[in-house]
């Protein structure tokens, strides 16, 4: 019995539902917004989502949507479009509604705005501050306190600045990570990484030893879970809300925790300047200054798909180009 046909607003709840249990939730709360417009500006035209079939779509509301798109960055409307293209790759194989896809993709390739490429910038001096800080054990950042959970995440927050450095762990990553994935006598874990890929990742000593001693403390808690340990995350919450529990740490915690330490080390001024993903950049031209710049070798640890999002950070490595310059004007 084949698939009764919706109308639009039914057609994208269920797409919209599709997304949620792929993909984030940032992801899916952006497709929602993409979509909200699309509707928006149909309503212009007259269609109601709640009352015209989705199969009458048709390169024609791409037409209407895209030009509305001009008032948002380009980054923007290329999230939008691709959300666009997806409901309709949806719409297709789920409810076999007559598009031609092919069309719709060389519309959006030859009138969509093109990304300018942005140079990644971050205060590398000031990271290597917040690491040298992260290892120094004789200057807790917590408060004086013995409370158990003010030891925990204060060596939590070390073990968090340590991992996301040496690592290359993107946020979301970094909070998903358990017990279980990680080969400790190899220094490895076997991550799934943005676009649903399993890749692995490397730590370095000091990393590995800044977690080992959180979990070390946190054992008493882990025991008393009732959970297997390798179900269990590596980086939890110790905040009142999860009292006992251990539960994931949130992007929103690792953010919090990156605020304080910057404030705590590098003055409140600097809250804003360096974020969570900023440590990543470091990662990244760290592995290029250390390797003479080694694109492929940066390209491989960081887990770029594409080269040439490696090659954004060789000019923040080229250290023989800025001796040959002040060689040449400044002696």
């Amino acid at each position: 019995m084949p698939t009764p046909v919706p109308t639009l607003a039914e057609a994208i709840q269920s797409y919209i539902d599709v997304v949620e249990n792929s993909r984030s939730a940032n992801t899916a709360r952006t497709y929602r917004q993409a979509l909200d417009k699309l509707v928006e500006v149909l309503e212009t035209h007259t269609l109601s989502a709640e009352q015209v079939s989705v199969e009458t779509a048709n390169i024609e509301w791409l037409r209407w949507f895209l030009p509305n798109l001009k008032i948002y960055a380009p980054a923007t409307e290329q999230l939008y479009l691709t959300a666009f293209l997806g409901f309709f790759e949806f719409i297709i194989a789920e409810y076999d509604i007559n598009l031609n896809l092919a069309q719709v993709r060389t519309f959006i390739k030859r009138r969509q705005r093109r990304i300018p490429p942005r140079l990644p910038e971050f205060p590398r001096e000031q990271i290597e501050s917040l690491l040298a800080a992260a290892e120094d054990l004789s200057a807790p950042l917590a408060t004086d306190s013995s409370e158990v959970n003010d030891i925990l995440r204060d060596l939590r927050d070390r073990a968090v600045l340590l991992t996301l450095a040496t690592t290359g762990l993107r946020v979301a990553e970094l909070c998903s990570l358990r017990r279980g994935q990680v080969y400790w006598e190899e220094a490895r874990a076997l991550v799934e990484i943005k676009g649903g890929r399993e890749a692995v990742v490397r730590f370095s000593e000091r990393s590995l030893h800044a977690i080992q001693r959180y979990l070390k403390q946190r054992a008493v808690l882990d025991g008393a879970s009732n959970r297997p340990l390798n179900t269990l995350p590596i980086f939890a919450r110790h905040d009142k809300g999860a009292g006992k529990k251990i539960l994931p740490i949130t992007t929103v915690g690792v953010r919090n925790i990156v605020d304080h330490w910057v404030g705590a080390i590098l003055g409140q001024a600097h809250i804003g300047q360096i974020t969570p993903h900023s440590f990543r950049h470091y990662f990244v031209t760290v592995v290029l200054r250390a390797s003479g710049g080694n694109l492929k070798l940066a390209q491989e640890l960081a887990r770029h798909r594409n080269i040439s999002i490696t090659q954004r950070y060789a000019h923040l490595s080229d250290d023989d180009l800025d001796r040959g310059y002040h060689e040449i004007f400044n002696e």
